[in-house]
């Protein structure tokens, strides 16, 4: 079991780095043999998108699988011939998807299409804007050389090249490639599958009616849809009372159920806050408390073969825990390192100051007007709770550890909601 040297568990403790909680996330993912799977059979291409290659790809043809034209024009044998110019007879013509079936000799010539099939005997097509058709004949410029205009066998995939590598996410071109390849489906890693809950006695479910002093649950809403997006199988199961024993016995019956356990709310230092004590009682505590803003209070533990983790209770602290810990550990379960966050260089529109010895992420709208440095504006107001201004927001400034003020004018790294995967 991986732990701190430092005790961290006691309010006011060192704060854990982030790259060093996240370092400590991929030992304890390789300490517990987690991974996703692979799916029972393969899918069809059109159900792959976004899914991760269980299997690297082999090219098992070439593509294209034979020499062809890359233009419109006439083909003839440059190579070793006398006559490279001027007058040819023209025998026959070849398109894409009807080659010319005989064999062109010196000072013939084949009319071919983009995309037909190098006739036999031809290695050199010229342009059909560069020539002059006299009936059956074709007179050829000068100064072409063999080869030309002609798209070779393998050009584009080799017999036996490495295509596509294990574990990465699959677009739209890597299926086009699969394709070209004549498969219809693909071996894939499993949907990675969570179990997700609120917990909170002042936590109510949306469309009940709230207690006094009772608020809605957004956060099971929020981080479920997160989660769906970067492609996590997740099932809700509802709030948790703020009882110890209570949320001892439903995380001790989730980890049979399920490899990897989230909750949000109660892992504080509140003696309402129950889950750091719950995960502790069943199973054991890796870290608490990271170097972050918002989000510090996030914990990170094993009851017997699940991975926990207690994300805060307030909503944006809830997210930023899960940019720090969720989504690297799904970037694990596939194989891949732990994943660095995109970003785009961007100018600050705001003035902002910081504390050094945390990483913060700053919800921010960048104005995604196609100049180099993009002017980017930072929500009006502070607060972990104020769901709004992730809202407003379309990504997050996120300043390191070492960072203490931002200035008007002062190029910044800005990520794009729109590109966290």
């Amino acid at each position: 079991m991986v732990q701190l040297s430092d005790d961290c568990f006691a309010f006011g403790g060192r704060l854990l780095p982030l790259d060093e909680a996240q370092q400590q996330l991929a030992e304890l993912v390789k300490d517990m043999g987690l991974t996703c799977g692979q799916e029972p059979r393969p899918l069809r291409l059109a159900d792959c998108l976004d899914r991760s290659l269980a299997a690297p790809l082999i090219a098992g043809m070439p593509v294209p699988p034979f020499q062809n034209s890359a233009v419109d024009g006439y083909a003839v044998r440059l190579a070793g011939q006398a006559q490279t110019s001027g007058l040819f007879q023209v025998i026959g013509r070849a398109a894409a998807g009807h080659p010319f079936t005989g064999t062109a000799g010196p000072g013939q010539a084949v009319q071919v299409f983009t995309g037909a099939p190098l006739p036999q005997g031809c290695d050199t097509v010229f342009m059909q804007e560069d020539v002059e058709r006299q009936g059956d004949q074709v007179i050829l410029p000068e100064g072409l050389k063999p080869g030309a205009n002609t798209r070779n066998a393998g050009e584009d995939l080799a017999l036996g090249e490495s295509v596509l590598t294990a574990g990465q996410p699959l677009s739209p071109a890597d299926l086009g490639l699969a394709a070209s390849l004549g498969l219809q489906s693909l071996a894939v890693l499993a949907r990675p599958s969570l179990v997700l809950f609120s917990s909170g006695d002042e936590v109510a479910a949306p469309g009940s009616l709230l207690a006094p002093g009772q608020l809605y649950d957004a956060n099971s809403d929020l981080l479920a849809a997160t989660l769906d997006k970067q492609g996590w199988q997740v099932t809700q199961a509802g709030i948790l009372p703020d009882d110890r024993a209570a949320l001892s016995r439903a995380l001790a019956k989730a980890a049979q159920q399920h490899q990897v356990i989230i909750t949000s709310g109660g892992v504080s230092t509140g003696e309402e806050d129950h889950i750091r004590a719950a995960i502790a009682e069943q199973g054991d505590i890796a870290l608490w408390r990271i170097g972050i803003k918002p989000g510090r209070p996030v914990a990170l533990g094993r009851i017997a073969d699940s991975l926990v983790i207690g994300l805060p209770g307030n909503p944006v602290a809830a997210y930023v825990g899960f940019l720090a810990l969720i989504r690297p550990l799904y970037h694990l379960l596939h194989g891949r390192p732990l994943p660095n966050l995109p970003a785009i260089a961007a100018r600050a529109n705001f003035s902002y100051k910081k504390k050094t010895g945390r990483r913060e992420f700053v919800r921010a709208r960048c104005q995604m007007d196609g100049s180099p440095f993009p002017l980017v504006d930072k929500f009006h107001k502070e607060g972990a709770g104020m769901l709004s201004g992730l809202s407003w927001a379309n990504g997050l400034v996120v300043l390191d550890e070492d960072s203490t003020q931002i200035t008007p004018g002062d190029t910044l790294a800005f990520t794009p909601f729109e590109l966290i995967r």
